[in-house]
Order: structure tokens, then sequence, then C-alpha cells
């Protein structure tokens, strides 16, 4: 299984990479011109992510939620193997350098339990499933989270990135949407 979900990442990933910068640009706009599928009320907590290479942007959509009222959270990595603790941001904040270099809050921003989850992916289908980067953060972060509240996972990708099927297993946590710059998939 894993070496099925390597193969397709690594095809999707190279067909992201390939798309030039100001297509990327483009997209990441219109999908926050959209905005999301459901209503955003002040207080909500909507945890974004840094964009990783040529991941699509989802800072345009983040500065877009922050002004309709949301409190903006990060993920910050606390070990392999563990959930990923998400931390209170507003632009402007202090950063630092995390895993593979990725920008995250620092360690004295509170943490905070998003009610809104936007999931970086390397590709996913029309049931919900994703596949990311292969370490899990996600599926156990999402676990963790839906144990605790009910919360909404949002997928954000190219519509490009979008497969036939994901091959799933049980610790796989299914997404309640996906945005693309062309859509808002529903599952």
């Amino acid at each position: 299984m894993s070496k099925r979900k390597a193969a397709l990442r690594d095809s999707v990933l190279a067909q992201r990479d390939a798309m030039p910068a100001p297509e990327r640009q483009a997209a990441a706009e219109a999908l926050a011109a959209r905005g999301l599928p459901r209503d955003v009320k002040p207080g909500l907590i909507v945890s974004g992510f840094m964009p990783m290479k040529t991941e699509i942007n989802p800072l345009p959509l983040m500065r877009r939620l922050a002004g309709e009222g949301a409190t903006l959270a990060l993920p910050c990595i606390d070990a392999r193997g563990k959930p990923l603790i998400m931390r209170a941001y507003a632009f402007g904040d202090e950063l630092k350098s995390g895993q593979w270099g990725i920008r995250e809050p620092v360690p004295t921003a509170p943490e905070v339990k998003p009610d809104i989850l936007l999931v970086p992916l390397a590709c996913f289908d029309r049931s919900g499933q994703r596949i990311g980067y292969g370490a899990g953060y996600y599926d156990r972060t999402i676990a963790k989270l839906r144990a605790f509240k009910p919360i909404t996972t949002i997928g954000i990708a190219f519509a490009m990135q979008e497969i036939q099927q994901v091959p799933a297993t049980e610790h796989d946590e299914r997404l309640d949407f996906v945005l693309t710059e062309k859509e808002i998939i529903a599952f």
C-alpha cells in the first residue's frame, strides 16, 4: 500500500511542480475569492498552513478568513509519530523555522483547537480520501481533534491533483471538502 501511495504521490507532485508559478498564484487567488463552503463567524478558529514548495498557497484565503473575523492557527510539528500542535497565529506574528524549513509559530504562541482545518495534500479523490506526504501527521491530528469536538476538514489543492482513487487504509481520515481553483467538492 505504501509503495502505491508513494508512486501516486510522486506522479502528481511532478505534475504540480511543472505548473508555471503565475498559474499557481492565479489558482490561489481564485480559491481565496470563493472562500469557504461554510459560514465564517468571528471567533471561529481556522488552522491553515505555510505553503511548501509548489503547494497551492493558502495565505490569500487565510487573509480573507482573518478579515471575516476568523482566528487563525498554524501547525507545529512536535515529534514524528505524534499529532500536530495547532498554535494561534496572526499575520505579522513571529515565526520560526520548523522541520523541513516550514515556518511555524514560536513555542510561546497559545495552543488552540481549530473548528476548521485547512489540509495540504499531494492528491485526492472524489470520496474524500487524500494522500499527504507520507508521515501521517494530518491523519493523527484530524483523529485527535475529531475525538475532542466536531471539526470541518478542508483539503486545498489544484484541480490537477485529483486522481481516480486513493488507496486508503483504516488509519486514513476522510476530508469533508476539497477546494480547488475550479470548484468546491463536498463529501
